[in-house]
């Protein structure tokens, strides 16, 4: 009910009281019958008024009068006396505290791709390296159309001091190692982990669980975010699959993220929530691997952004990042023979970033030197062997066409070394040139067309040689 129809309502008792006392003292024989019909008329409405308080949530109206009794014909009968208690001020209710399930946010991303290898190498005798990649299984002789990654991802805030993370693949692959024999699709564990925040102002956490390992730029990265189709050989052979169980502090001063959120409101790909310093200790077998030798893998990784407004000129507006991070680790890799090998091996490794973010022409590089399981052909057996390589890339990012984001991209890369989680650790020399766009139409949809140039070793010590020839690649992905 609303003001107006209370006031109304008791503005039509008060006439209606005023009418009969009138009409009782212009007509005295009929005193005691208006009286009584008056009296029904006032018990009607202050019902009426009652329910419709009721409805209001007002405070309630009392309404006084003198006793309807019947009186000498000589006495004047006593009007109506009406009187209301001011209502307090509605209060709200407090607003209801949501439960920490109902601040998770559930979401995701889907890449459908195409490999088509154009010329060179598809197959080749036994004992020699055929055209393949440890970035993607889905680069052979009957490749074509593959789903590459199908992410789910279920996130979000515990408490204001903690906060989950949960990421499944349901295109994971499982081999039977002693057959070989791959079991395609299964939802596999990427990320587990909770954030525990050390102070108010969110600058210190601490990362429990299974997660990335805070070692060079493009594998912090997410692949939904990432330009180029795969990452690099070189910055991924210390943590391919990037993740393992562990536990590392993140720093980020708060000028640092202030300069990481202004590139993200203007549409930059970043590499993630991954902190200005990080230092941790890790299981060190990689992901989703049993830990086989007891001790822990130390990392640590700092890096910077820039403005360079200062520089003037084709500078203007843009920033740049520059970072190092390193690993101390020990690793058993699977034998040809079968199981794991019982010796460990060095896994050292040291590395370095630099970029200016494409605004619009941009450069990306990194590069990383270290010592690694390798097969050794010479003995048969596996050694810890020196590696390095790395990469560079140039693009330019045009935000916005008539057709949507645009960025085309260029990008060389290089490494010479072990292959770690591969059986018997072979060696790779890789050598890559590519060149591609990637296509944003909307938000939500994401396409990349590339052509590459490659020459490489088979991640299998029993053949030999390099495999050469060129690739025409595709991806569709999906946001959600």
């Amino acid at each position: 009910m609303t003001g107006k129809a209370f006031r109304a309502a008791l503005a039509a008792t008060v006439f209606i009281s005023a009418a009969g006392v009138a009409q009782a003292q212009a007509a005295p024989q009929a005193q005691d019958a208006k009286i009584a019909d008056l009296q029904r008329q006032v018990d009607e409405l202050k019902a009426m008024v009652r329910a419709m308080q009721a409805a209001h949530g007002a405070a309630p109206v009392v309404i006084a009068q003198t006793p309807a009794t019947s009186a000498p014909a000589a006495t004047t009968p006593q009007p109506v006396q009406m009187a209301a208690v001011a209502a307090p001020a509605p209060v709200s209710a407090p607003e209801k505290k949501k439960a920490w399930y109902e601040k998770l946010q559930l979401r995701g991303y889907t890449q459908l791709r195409m490999n088509e290898i154009i010329s060179g190498d598809k197959t080749a005798p036994a004992g020699r390296s055929r055209l393949r990649s440890v970035q993607d299984s889905g680069i052979n002789e009957n490749g074509n159309l593959s789903i590459r990654r199908a992410r789910l991802v279920v996130q979000g805030d515990i408490s204001n001091r903690v906060s989950l993370y949960l990421q499944g693949d349901l295109s994971a692959a499982v081999s039977n190692q002693s057959g070989s024999e791959p079991r395609q699709n299964f939802f596999q564990r990427r990320d587990a982990y909770a954030d525990v925040y050390l102070d108010k102002a969110k600058t210190l956490k601490l990362r429990l669980g299974q997660s990335k390992v805070p070692f060079g730029w493009e594998n912090l990265q997410s692949s939904s975010n990432r330009v180029p189709l795969d990452r690099t050989d070189a910055i991924n052979s210390p943590v391919p699959g990037e993740r393992d169980i562990g536990v590392v502090a993140y720093y980020t001063p708060s000028k640092i993220q202030a300069i990481w959120d202004e590139l993200t409101h203007d549409g930059q790909k970043l590499f993630g929530n991954y902190g200005a310093l990080g230092v941790g200790v890790y299981n060190g077998q990689g992901t989703n691997r049993i830990e086989r030798n007891g001790s822990y893998m130390t990392v640590a990784m700092a890096t910077m952004p820039f403005r360079l407004d200062g520089l003037g000129g084709m500078f203007e507006g843009q920033v740049a990042e520059f970072g190092a991070s390193g690993i101390l680790n020990k690793f058993r890799p699977e034998i040809r023979s079968g199981g794991v090998s019982a010796v460990d091996y060095d896994d050292n490794h040291v590395g370095a970033h630099a970029m200016i973010y494409p605004k619009p022409f941009g450069i990306q590089a990194e590069w990383t030197w270290g010592r690694t399981p390798e097969f050794d052909r010479a003995t048969g057996t596996i050694k810890a062997k020196d590696s390095s390589g790395g990469y560079v890339m140039a693009m330019v990012r045009v935000p916005k066409t008539p057709i949507g984001q645009i960025i085309p991209f260029a990008r060389y890369q290089t490494y010479r070394g072990g292959w770690k989680v591969a059986t018997n650790a072979p060696r790779l020399e890789t050598e890559e040139y590519e060149i591609g766009v990637e296509w944003l139409p909307l938000k939500e949809l994401e396409v990349t067309l590339n052509y590459a140039n490659v020459s490489r070793t088979e991640a299998d010590e029993r053949r030999t040689g390099r495999a050469k020839g060129d690739l025409v690649r595709a991806q569709v992905q999906w946001n959600y």
